[in-house]
């Protein structure tokens, strides 16, 4: 996440670590169902509009890094160099987010989002928006020439990836698996011209 530069930005992005932080920590010690947004507000010492203009939604507190994870995305695209390969810049972005959210302190969120429908439903409508997003900058890249169905597809593969290994028994070793049929998919689709 790129860090805030001015007095203005750090003092935001402060109010907004605090308010996540607070919801997380009431929601995981008092379940997310029993808490309800004016507390998280009242815990945090800010008002209901100031939570509301920072988290779109009750379920938005507990995805807090939504926007730093889309961005780490479209810039694993956007950010390689000339020539560099896109799915093994795609695949270790994925690997890193995969560490981030196995890691033993998330278990509880992540059994918290499992046992509520609603935090289910939020992070389907995520993984969704961020594979659009991937797609975009798929398509947009002059470097790769494909259909936006390809585009698409592969983005759509690379966001269940994350999902998929996430929830195995070795999520790293699931990433390799599944990048192995992506990397495959994409040179079907888009291969490599020879010289």
């Amino acid at each position: 996440m790129t860090v805030p530069t001015g007095r203005r930005e750090r003092k935001k992005a402060a109010t907004r670590q605090k308010i996540a932080d607070t919801a997380l920590r009431l929601f995981l010690a008092r379940g997310y169902d029993e808490v309800g947004i004016r507390d998280v507000a009242a815990e945090a010492d800010v008002a209901v509009t100031t939570l509301f203009s920072h988290f779109a939604s009750k379920e938005a507190l507990v995805f807090e890094q939504d926007d730093n994870f889309e961005q780490r995305l479209t810039q694993a695209v956007t950010g390689r160099a000339p020539h560099e390969p896109l799915i093994p810049a795609l695949r270790h972005e994925i690997q890193a987010l995969v560490r981030h959210c196995t890691a033993d302190s998330a278990a509880p969120i992540w059994r918290m989002i499992d046992a509520s429908p609603a935090l289910r439903e939020y992070e389907e409508s995520m993984r969704l928006r961020h594979a659009q997003s991937l797609a975009t900058v798929l398509a947009e890249d002059p470097d790769l020439p494909q259909t936006a169905t390809a585009c698409r597809t592969i983005a759509r593969f690379v966001i269940d990836a994350y999902a998929l290994a996430r929830e195995a028994a070795d999520p790293q070793a699931a990433v390799d698996e599944i990048f192995r049929m992506i990397e495959a998919a994409w040179e079907v689709t888009c291969p490599t011209p020879r010289p």
